[in-house]
């Protein structure tokens, strides 16, 4: 038998195609991943994508509105009924959502996803931080959600449910398109690594 009768082997490992992320995974997304700056924080080289801006603006009205049913119920409760203790966790509620609406666009600039050769990794985080990575082939769900104010302003939130329910991953603030590309992405190499090609 010659060389050229010889099927080539099957790629693995190094050899193995990886995923191919489309350019439209960072059309319309931050910049640069804020990262922490100590000595022992977790780094992982490769390239980071990053969510949509319009993620906080999005989350900026969802808790304004909050903000608004709270001040509304403890003014009704407060008024109309003459009870001054609703001010006390009124109070703390928006003391509470007032200070996740100042710390929301640095931890939106701290969330990223990266495709690698056998998994997909998820970080977020600065003082916390976090990163989950999810291999291809564990991958049973990939789903894509979106509430009414979030289609308003064309982000989405894409899930990845695994065998092991505390490996699900969600990651928020995606462009509607970066969404959709991100899921054909996952399900076509998910395939791929479950049938072993």
């Amino acid at each position: 038998m010659t060389d050229s009768q010889m099927t080539p082997p099957e790629p693995t490992g190094a050899d193995r195609p990886q995923p191919a992320a489309a350019p439209v995974l960072d059309e319309g997304t931050y910049e640069q991943l804020r990262e922490p700056r100590g000595a022992g924080r977790l780094a992982i080289d490769g390239r980071w994508h990053q969510i949509s801006p319009r993620y906080v603006t999005s989350q900026f009205v969802q808790n304004g509105i909050f903000l608004a049913l709270i001040l509304a119920a403890a003014l009704v409760v407060g008024i109309a009924f003459h009870q001054t203790w609703v001010w006390i966790p009124a109070g703390v509620l928006i003391l509470i959502e007032l200070i996740t609406l100042i710390i929301l666009p640095r931890q939106a600039k701290a969330i990223g996803y990266m495709l690698r050769e056998d998994d997909i990794v998820f970080r977020k985080g600065i003082l916390w931080q976090r990163i989950i990575a999810v291999p291809y082939g564990r991958m049973q769900l990939v789903d894509i959600t979106h509430g009414p104010l979030d289609r308003a302003f064309g982000v989405a939130q894409l899930k990845m449910v695994t065998a092991a329910a505390t490996t699900g991953v969600q990651i928020p603030g995606l462009t509607q398109a970066a969404a959709e590309s991100l899921r054909d992405t996952l399900i076509d190499v998910a395939e791929t690594r479950r049938t072993g090609l």
